[in-house]
């Protein structure tokens, strides 16, 4: 994150399609920017509304990344803020880590805005919760293998073992897969799943099924390409048992005192 240039480079994390799902400062960036370069593959365009008359506003889907990088350095060279714009959350299978170390090796500033993952906004979309009183309290985001490999020892069928809550992305066009994988690892047949297809974009839908209906249910439906998965033990849950103690009157914190009779108000 050198700054040996007058102007600087933000990462953007544009969130899963929805135009409002972008943070204020991301938005507020990107309507001050010299230069957007955007994912246009996965960013909407309504994402780029605010970008300032005259101001270049370029798809990076058909560039290489020594082209993306000479437009960041151009526009930072020269004192300008350009706004790299990616889908999601730039952190989760992002292109960050590359494009930053160019910029690291000319000495440009840089910065990543944080944005909402396409995991966390099928959830939204569900009304379902990751962790559970009383259930899971760990949540695993990860993928299938592809033509991105995945560490052995990150294997789906492995990281299953442990029974947490998690959000399968990247992997829809082999949902036969994720079933077979998620079950070998030891999940009830009768886990609750999530399918979040293309969820913030127009006709974005979100389904359940147990998981050993999965793949026939995404075939079905046609969710073979930008579908999240979510696994989901927690739901099986009864909801009168699984409440959190931060709200139980019987409860102390640094901010309430427990009620002796478990009752009153907070």
């Amino acid at each position: 994150m050198s700054d040996s240039h007058p102007g600087k480079v933000w990462f953007i994390g544009a969130g899963p399609g929805d135009p409002e799902l972008i943070t204020v400062k991301g938005r507020r960036l990107i309507e001050s920017a010299d230069l957007v370069l955007y994912a246009g593959s996965l960013v909407p365009r309504e994402v780029l509304d605010g970008v300032r008359p005259g101001v270049p506003a370029i798809n990076s889907a058909p560039l290489s990344l020594p082209e993306t990088h000479k437009l960041l350095r151009d526009c930072a060279a020269t004192g300008g803020l350009a706004a790299r714009v990616h889908t999601g959350e730039p952190s989760i299978y992002g292109a960050v880590r590359e494009q930053a170390a160019l910029l690291d090796a000319e000495g440009i500033a840089w910065e990543v805005v944080p944005g909402v993952s396409s995991a966390f906004a099928v959830a939204a979309a569900a009304g379902v919760s990751f962790t559970v009183p009383g259930g899971p309290q760990t949540f695993i985001l990860t993928r299938m293998s592809g033509r991105t490999p995945v560490p052995e020892a990150e294997e789906l069928s492995r990281l299953a073992a442990h029974g947490a809550a998690m959000a399968v992305l990247l992997s829809a066009g082999d949902p036969e897969g994720v079933q077979e994988r998620l079950l070998t690892g030891g999940y009830a047949p009768e886990t609750v799943v999530v399918l979040g297809h293309k969820v913030g974009w127009p006709g974005g839908e979100v389904v359940r099924a147990r998981l050993d209906e999965l793949a026939a249910t995404a075939r079905r439906k046609g969710f073979t390409r930008q579908t999240v998965f979510l696994v989901l033990p927690g739901e099986g849950l009864d909801a009168s048992d699984a409440h959190s103690r931060l709200y139980d009157p019987a409860f102390s914190h640094g901010w309430r005192a427990a009620s002796e009779d478990g009752g009153g108000e907070e």
